[in-house]
């Protein structure tokens, strides 16, 4: 036989199993009539489990994880179907239901908004971006911010979530798995790190760098071809600049932005020091209550799975079935939980499209713990 031979041999298997699959899916739709009709719950764990037994043992041995495989996949759509059938609402999808119709049509020009920082952090600059007339109150720590949140001393966080060349701020995740918010819009904003100093001072002159871990590690190649220079870490960019305008030490910079020299008074040394031109920063704005403002088309998340095999692709495969883009996908480890991990998913769907209210009612269920942190527009 030719491979044209085999194509059309394999091209007539594909339409038996379209067929059968097709069938299966309706007679699923009936099983779903039948459940509505007497009350029962769409998943039947203790089904699922026997009939993968006894295809296993019909199944070749080299075979029969490639039919787990197969199977699983149609018992997730199987499933996913029946649930839309069914338009079964859950408490998530009843509190989103209810945040779309109580949340106002405009995002607010002013509120109270926490930072970490000092004025001129850039988490201040992308404060600006999402409000116009912003009242800030500066916080020592990240950690500070979820707490003013969560108190309601502050009606508004901004925290940075992402570096387009760092990468993520890990310290930020694992407070996400601490505390009580939700997301409400997020913002990139362009990152550019001068080199600002006293005014009068030369570069020869600098002995000392300082600031956050972050800008250092953005500004690396800079920083590597003056080994002379000690580099100091500190809480934030803006506090470093501060610092520098404050002491009395002629061979002090900081890394930081054009605007902590207005600010501070400083001189600018050296422009946009960071390895990479385009080197953007993704920040989230949080509350404490849920609000989901017109044109939400992100949705972020947080899963624990079940620890076993096949656990992370069940959410994926749920994904890939309903045609939703993932984003984003960060694991970060759980403390008291050897070798466990927390998922964090950003997602790309409408909130007003018909199969983002069926996915978040069918995931909770594939979840050990989920976690909704919101549905949210991106001002870029």
């Amino acid at each position: 036989m030719e491979l044209k031979d085999y194509r059309e041999k394999m091209d007539a298997i594909d339409a038996q199993l379209l067929a059968l699959f097709l069938q299966r899916m309706e007679t699923a739709a009936e099983i779903a009539a039948y459940k509505k009709a007497h009350g029962l719950p769409v998943l039947d764990a203790g089904r699922e489990r026997a009939k993968l037994r006894a295809l296993e043992e019909q199944t070749p041995e080299d075979l029969r994880d490639y039919t787990d495989s197969l199977y699983q996949t149609l018992f997730e759509l199987s499933r996913s179907s029946q649930t839309r059938l069914l338009g079964v609402a859950s408490p998530l999808t009843e509190a989103i239901a209810k945040a779309l119709k109580d949340t106002p049509p405009l995002f607010p020009e002013s509120a109270s908004v926490a930072c970490q920082g000092v004025e001129g952090a850039y988490s201040q600059l992308a404060c600006d971006r999402l409000f116009r007339r912003p009242n800030v109150f500066y916080f020592a720590s990240f950690e500070a911010v979820f707490t003013a949140i969560e108190k309601g001393l502050c009606r508004y966080g901004v925290i940075p979530l992402e570096n387009s060349t760092a990468g993520s701020v890990n310290v930020v995740y694992d407070l996400m798995q601490k505390h009580n918010f939700r997301i409400v819009r997020s913002v990139r904003l362009k990152v550019d790190h001068n080199l600002l100093a006293k005014p009068g001072t030369k570069l020869a002159d600098i002995r000392e760098i300082y600031s956050h871990e972050q800008a250092i590690s953005q500004c690396g190649a800079f920083l590597a071809r003056h080994p002379e220079i000690t580099v100091i870490r500190c809480e934030n960019t803006a506090a470093a600049a501060k610092r520098v305008a404050e002491s009395g030490d002629p061979g002090a910079a900081a890394l930081a932005s054009r605007a902590c020299a207005e600010l501070y008074g400083l001189t600018c040394l050296a422009d946009a020091v960071q390895d990479q031109g385009s080197n953007f920063t993704r920040f989230i704005c949080i509350a404490k209550k849920l609000e989901i403002y017109p044109g939400a088309d992100r949705t972020s998340l947080m899963m624990t799975l079940p620890h076993r095999p096949g656990s992370l692709y069940q959410v994926l495969s749920r994904f890939y079935a309903l045609g939703i883009n993932l984003n984003k996908l960060e694991s970060r480890p759980m403390p008291e939980r050897n070798f466990e991990f927390m998922f964090y998913f950003d997602l790309e769907t409408s909130v007003y499209a018909p199969r983002f209210r069926q996915l978040m009612g069918e995931l909770p269920a594939l979840c050990e713990e989920f976690s909704y942190l919101g549905s949210y527009s991106e001002v870029v």
